[in-house]
């Protein structure tokens, strides 16, 4: 407990709390523990907080107090609360150690001293075969003591990410939500399996957690995840492949750009964009001059994120004679926040009032590439 002292007291605090089932009788039990006198105690306990005015005046004394207003606070609703519940336990602690010949009555009363975390993971560890509740209140237990770098804690995640099969859906996303806090070459013939279970209602986390550690070997059981039946399943994928940055994933990103969901399409787009290079580049740029779907502003987005080799090519398309790729023209150029395109974004604000398919005007979608523009210029000057 020497490093995040602070940070571990609170959430042992918390988490001390949390598991009383009879929250005002524990309580009482500490404040009988703190060696005052019972009719003082009594006092507190019924919420008479004057009784306590003329108490001494020292710093012992006055945790005392506090103790006693929160749990007269307590009595009131008799729920958790954040001021409540997570000071009880560290104040009467810190009280035993201003008093040590208070510390084993505290102790015994408060119940699972920090003495270092260790046994409240190995508790935490062990509620992962409970009921569904306590499951999930220890999979958030384990990740904050992970946050805080505790070894064991990160060996019972790792636990966790291993086996798919052994957990529930909920732990096993929420875990993997958060797997660059415990995930190393460990997990990765857990997470490879978990990958080729399809029908696991997990499989996009999955996806997203091998990318985020970098494995490798995932590549090809994530590409076949695009075609699956969930979208959010395809959308995952494409933003693993995106993160992976493999070239090899491009063909199939491709096909997702027909995808009959709007947000797959968009993030495969964003995908291609993250895996740059002209293969890349070719697709996105065929699939806007094709114009295959009149909202193609994430083909836009995505082929401004190749920058200054793209600039010339898109100031070219603002000439075209049709309204719908000039005005995808202007609102990549805005992406693009390249000073070339000013003046030409400039000019069509101005004079091109010629509509698009979707009835917006082209000088409506260049002068949102403007503003695009100069938000973006403005930032970077800024910075």
């Amino acid at each position: 407990m020497t490093d995040h002292r602070d940070a571990v007291l609170r959430l042992w605090g918390r988490q001390l709390f949390e598991r009383q089932g009879e929250p005002l009788a524990w309580a009482e039990g500490v404040l009988g523990a703190t060696g005052r006198p019972l009719t003082v105690v009594t006092s507190a306990m019924s919420g008479r907080l004057d009784a306590l005015a003329d108490s001494p005046s020292d710093r012992a004394w006055l945790l005392f107090r506090t103790v006693a207003k929160l749990v007269a606070n307590l009595r009131a609703d008799g729920r958790y609360d954040a001021y409540v519940g997570t000071r009880i336990g560290p104040l009467a602690l810190r009280l035993g150690e201003l008093e040590p010949s208070l510390a084993g009555p505290l102790g015994d009363a408060l119940g699972h001293l920090p003495d270092g975390p260790a046994s409240l993971v190995t508790v935490h560890a062990a509620e992962l075969s409970r009921s569904h509740t306590q499951r999930l209140r220890a999979i958030d237990a384990l990740l904050e003591w992970a946050e805080l770098g505790h070894p064991q804690a990160r060996a019972a995640l790792s636990d966790v990410a291993s086996d798919h099969r052994m957990q529930e859906v909920t732990v096993w996303t929420k875990a993997l939500n958060r797997i660059a806090l415990f995930g190393d070459a460990s997990v990765e013939q857990g997470l490879l399996r978990a990958l080729a279970d399809t029908g696991h209602r997990g499989v996009r986390w999955t996806a997203l957690a091998c990318a985020e550690l970098g494995f490798r070997r995932a590549v090809p059981l994530i590409i076949a995840l695009l075609e699956h039946p969930d979208p959010m399943v395809r959308e995952g994928a494409c933003e693993a492949l995106g993160i992976f940055e493999d070239p090899a994933a491009i063909p199939a990103l491709a096909a997702r750009l027909d995808d009959e969901i709007p947000w797959v399409r968009s993030r495969a787009a964003l995908a291609l964009g993250h895996i740059g290079g002209d293969r890349a580049l070719a697709v996105l740029w065929q699939a806007m001059m094709e114009r295959r779907n009149p909202k193609a502003n994430h083909l836009a987005s995505a082929i401004a994120a190749f920058g200054p080799p793209v600039v010339d090519d898109l100031i070219t398309l603002t000439t075209d004679p049709d309204p719908d790729l000039r005005a995808l023209a202007c609102r990549a150029l805005g992406s693009t926040a390249d000073g070339r395109a000013l003046p030409v974004l400039e000019r069509l604000a101005a004079h091109d009032l010629v509509r698009t398919t979707l009835g917006c005007l082209v000088a409506t979608a260049a002068k949102q590439g403007l503003r695009t523009a100069r938000r973006i210029r403005a930032r970077t000057a800024s910075t």
